[in-house]
């Protein structure tokens, strides 16, 4: 990727999809991280279900690499529309 001559084309496979995600939990080994995404649905009042719908594995270079650009795209995105509230309520960690 070091040559400049290089061209990048960027191609979706047949089995691409997207998807909205409202939860995201986050397990790692040792040599990996697993991001499992999904959809948080309110079941009762006492009640929410997240139903995971796509597992993502990621080398520890590639979920750096991930988090400079979340970091990045937060702040200009920040930048432009201001900060970004979470809900003191949100369950911070991994949810069972």
């Amino acid at each position: 990727m070091n040559n400049p001559e290089a061209k990048l084309k960027i191609v979706n496979s047949e089995d691409y999809r997207d998807n909205y995600a409202n939860s995201v939990q986050i397990r790692l080994t040792v040599w990996d991280f697993f991001l499992v995404f999904g959809t948080l649905v309110q079941q009762t009042e006492k009640e929410v279900e997240i139903r995971h719908f796509q597992g993502v594995y990621l080398s520890p270079q590639q979920a750096k690499a991930l988090m400079n650009l979340l970091v990045q795209n937060v702040a200009n995105y920040e930048s432009a529309f201001g900060e970004i509230k979470l809900d003191p309520r949100a369950p911070t960690g991994q949810v069972n």
